[in-house]
């Protein structure tokens, strides 16, 4: 027995970017759901991270998220991801409201030397499921989006990554003035990720 919890608790490089990857799957997911981007009967219910978690039913999301997630976690091994941004903008005029910054770290002696790392896979699930919660309660602390809304990610790499041919080089997408929420983190003892949401500052409230 003890040796099965040992082996348990061994997280590699790869197993590390197959955590943080599908963890910017349901995170997508979870802000699109909750921030009302596409309508509540497009998603269907899951349990992941012992939370009611809720995945999207339309089939180019569902492509899309797919395939971001699966070139995230070759960046991720390769040590060579340092941020993702999930954008919301207005559809009409194409403003950004919102943005979700997952800001990464890696620890390069993994990439570099190939050791591992070790932490309680619950532990991490419990890190996690914390900011899903924050994720679920975004209403409370954002402001409504009373506009129909459209989704990019942005995805920030070393520069000597060469762009994937379904992507494009892209501005920021910035805010000017935002707000900012800084959410909770996790760490896998390889990749931490820090979330932040940066949103736009309506005009009557600096009246």
């Amino acid at each position: 027995m003890a040796s099965r919890t040992v082996a348990k608790d061994i997280i590699t490089l790869r197993g590390s970017a197959a955590i943080v990857s599908e963890f910017f799957g349901y995170a997508a997911n979870s802000i699109l759901y909750n921030r009302g981007v596409y309508p509540e009967e497009s998603f269907a219910k899951v349990k992941k991270y012992g939370l009611p978690m809720l995945l999207t039913q339309d089939e180019g999301v569902k492509s899309f998220i797919s395939n971001l997630t699966a070139q995230l976690s070759e960046w991720l091994e390769a040590g060579k991801l340092q941020r993702v941004v999930m954008v919301i903008m207005s559809k009409a005029a194409n403003e950004v409201l919102e943005r979700w910054n997952f800001s990464i770290e890696t620890d390069s002696d993994v990439v570099e030397k190939g050791v591992s790392r070790e932490k309680s896979d619950r532990e991490i699930m419990r890190e996690i499921q914390a900011i899903m919660r924050q994720i679920a309660s975004s209403i409370t602390y954002l402001p409504c989006l009373d506009e129909p809304c459209v989704f990019d990610v942005l995805a920030y790499t070393d520069t000597d990554v060469p762009v994937p041919f379904t992507w494009i080089e892209s501005d920021p997408k910035l805010i000017a003035n935002p707000q900012m929420v800084k959410l909770h983190s996790f760490d896998t003892k390889i990749h931490k990720v820090d979330t932040l949401v940066s949103y736009k500052n309506d005009e009557w409230d600096e009246q």
